[in-house]
């Protein structure tokens, strides 16, 4: 059983978030042969306080 977990930035739709979901079920499952059915996605949001790329929050670029 495949578990793939996705770290992204809120803000997406939740058709974008749907379709991400199933794109990645699908690569998952036809590279692994696992059964799409077995596949589990997560995924976790954050927010741009809670992210930083060269000693700066994203949030402080705003």
């Amino acid at each position: 059983m495949p578990y793939v977990t996705v770290k992204m930035l809120e803000g997406r739709t939740e058709d974008q978030k749907k379709a991400l979901v199933e794109k990645v079920t699908d690569a998952v499952s036809e590279t692994t042969g696992a059964s799409k059915d077995k596949v589990v996605v997560f995924i976790e949001e954050m927010s741009k306080n809670h992210y930083a790329v060269a000693g700066k929050r994203l949030s402080d670029e705003d």
